[in-house]
């Protein structure tokens, strides 16, 4: 594989990024059209039931997309929905070869569109820069094979591992720059998932504060006992998107009432030993389209999410402060009774964001028998 070939994925993958959380129950898709050496067209998939990547990338090129090579992130599709198949129009263009990050998980097209592509006698070059393309459909990829979203828990720590004072202050324990790029993550997930404590100690708005403004996620909250009020801000913060409040299914519509009021959508589930049923929570969450959520808090829905195996992905900011004292962890309930049952963290990397330290991983959830 040619520098040249990955530098021309590294850029169709930003453009993807920029479809990010607006595409479901499509995944982000990135494409640029290169003739001799040039990048003739581009384009990136805006939004479900919107053009293709590849099809925005072949209008911008005209004719020169004749001969041209195609780049993009995801297999084309070859399937008739919303919109028609990409693999007729890259044949239709003229196109010369075609080089593909990652194959479609979605089974009307897994590797069919490939072929198709393949039949038309046009070169097909698979797996540029694999890892980061399927990072990048991740949340898509999970959707297709299980129905449930893809949950990323973020938090912020201090050095000992503390999320919060003995009193529950924690604003601020990360600096400037980590809660900037908390917003950029806000704008780029479907949903944005909070307990019930969060909301009582914080009372957040969990809206997306950016300099070019960007847009709000879905904002869920998990409140089992009710113990939020309707007045809070993330229940009456003025915004486009919706909110959902999850609970349990014991709850009557005369006690749910000031929250419809409030404009919550109720999403009723039943109840385990460990709480409302997040599993349950999560299938009609995705059933509504939510695929990519990013777990905010608090400690307690943290480490039931944790102990349900739900959890996909950590951000864990760490500060350079010390608390002292008991303090508060990032997963409450009951942890895990020996070293050798702890959750690995797979694919790590780390960086450093201002002050904090940031390192992110997959979760690798081992099967325990009780």
């Amino acid at each position: 594989m040619t520098i040249q070939a990955k530098q021309f994925m590294q850029r169709a993958i930003t453009l993807a990024q920029r479809g990010l959380g607006r595409t479901a129950p499509n995944p982000p898709v990135g494409a640029i059209l290169v003739n001799n050496g040039k990048v003739v067209g581009e384009g990136f998939h805006p939004a479900a039931g919107q053009p293709h990547a590849e099809i925005l990338a072949l209008r911008e090129a005209g004719d020169l997309s004749r001969g041209a090579d195609l780049y993009v992130t995801l297999e084309p599709c070859c399937h008739q929905g919303r919109t028609g198949p990409c693999t007729e129009a890259v044949i239709n263009a003229g196109v010369a070869r075609v080089f593909v990050g990652t194959q479609d998980p979605n089974p009307q097209v897994a590797g069919k569109g490939m072929e198709r592509l393949h039949e038309a006698g046009i070169e097909v070059v698979c797996e540029v820069l694999k890892t980061e393309c399927r990072e990048l459909i991740a949340p898509f990829s999970k959707y297709m094979s299980t129905g449930l979203p893809y949950v990323v828990l973020k938090s912020a720590m201090t050095l000992d591992g503390q999320t919060a004072a003995a009193n529950g202050d924690s604003q601020w324990i990360s600096c400037a720059a980590s809660r900037e790029l908390v917003h950029q993550l806000r704008n780029q997930v479907d949903g944005i998932m909070v307990g019930s404590g969060t909301v009582k100690t914080d009372n957040p708005r969990l809206t997306t504060r950016l300099d070019n403004g960007g847009r709000d996620a879905v904002r869920i909250v998990f409140d089992g006992q009710l113990g939020t009020s309707p007045q809070a801000k993330v229940y009456t913060q003025s915004s486009e998107a919706k909110i959902f409040l999850v609970t349990s299914s014991k709850h009557t519509e005369a006690v749910l009432q000031p929250y419809h009021d409030a404009g919550a959508e109720i999403i009723q589930v039943g109840r385990n030993t460990d709480g409302l049923d997040l599993s349950a929570a999560l299938i009609e969450l995705g059933k509504r389209n939510l695929q990519h959520l990013l777990l905010e808090g608090g400690s307690v829905l943290g480490g039931a999410m944790m102990r349900a195996g739900l959890v996909d992905r950590v951000m864990m900011f760490i500060a350079p402060k010390l608390l002292g004292g008991v303090g508060r962890s990032l997963l409450a309930g009951e942890g895990v009774a020996n070293i050798s049952e702890a959750f690995p963290l797979m694919n790590l990397c780390a960086r450093q964001v201002e002050t904090d330290i940031l390192i992110e991983g997959e979760v690798h959830h081992v099967h325990r028998t009780d």
